[in-house]
C-alpha cells in the first residue's frame, strides 16, 4: 500500500511540475512615464482585434467602455494634473471612455476597484470627464495600445490606439 501511495504521489508531482501557465487572451501591460516631476502609471489589459470591427460594433458608440479588457484600466498620477484646463487630483483612477465617431469622452472614475464597468454607474465618482478628438490612422493596430505621446517638460498626451483609431487627451503638470 505504501508503494502504491508513493507511486501515486510521484505521478501527481510530475503532472503538477509540467503544467504550464496559459497566456491570457488579453495580455496585461503596465507603463510608467515621468512628465516633469510627475509620475504617471497605467495598468491595463490589451485585447486583440482578431478580424473584428472594433468601434461601433464590438465597442458600441455612445456607451461607457472600460477602455481595455478584463478588470478596468487604472491610471495613477503622483501629483495633480490638468486636462483641458480642468484639475485632476493626484491619485489612482479607473479609466473609462465613451467612444463616438468624431470624439470620445475620457473619464477618470474615482473607484478603481471594479472588474470592467461598474454594475451601477455613479456620476458622483466621476473625478473628471474631458472630450478628445478622434483621428483616423492609416494602418490597423491589432492590439489595443495606451501610450504617452508629444512629451514636454510640462505636458504629454495620453494616447489610445486600436483598429485604425487614435484618441489623444493632452494633460499638463506643474514643476
Amino acid at each position: 500500500m505504501k508503494k502504491f501511495l508513493l507511486g501515486l504521489f510521484v505521478v501527481a508531482i510530475s503532472f503538477s511540475t509540467t503544467a504550464q501557465k496559459k497566456p491570457k487572451a488579453s495580455q496585461y501591460s503596465k507603463i510608467i512615464q515621468t512628465v516633469g516631476i510627475t509620475d504617471v502609471t497605467v495598468e491595463f489589459s490589451r485585447p486583440l482585434m482578431k478580424g473584428r470591427t472594433i468601434f461601433g460594433e464590438l465597442v458600441p458608440f455612445g456607451k461607457v467602455w472600460r477602455t481595455g479588457a478584463n478588470e478596468n484600466t487604472k491610471i495613477t498620477f503622483s501629483k495633480d494634473v490638468t486636462f483641458s484646463g480642468k484639475s485632476l487630483k493626484a491619485g489612482t483612477y479607473a479609466l473609462y471612455t465613451i467612444p463616438n465617431k468624431e470624439s470620445w469622452d475620457v473619464i477618470f472614475y474615482s473607484d478603481a476597484t471594479n472588474w470592467g464597468n461598474p454594475k451601477e454607474w455613479d456620476e458622483s465618482k466621476v473625478a473628471l470627464k474631458v472630450s478628445a478628438k478622434v483621428d483616423s490612422i492609416p494602418m490597423k493596430i491589432e492590439t489595443f495600445t495606451i501610450s504617452f505621446d508629444d512629451l514636454t517638460m510640462t505636458s504629454g498626451v495620453l494616447g489610445l490606439m486600436w483598429e485604425n483609431t487614435y484618441v489623444g487627451a493632452k494633460f499638463e503638470v506643474k514643476n
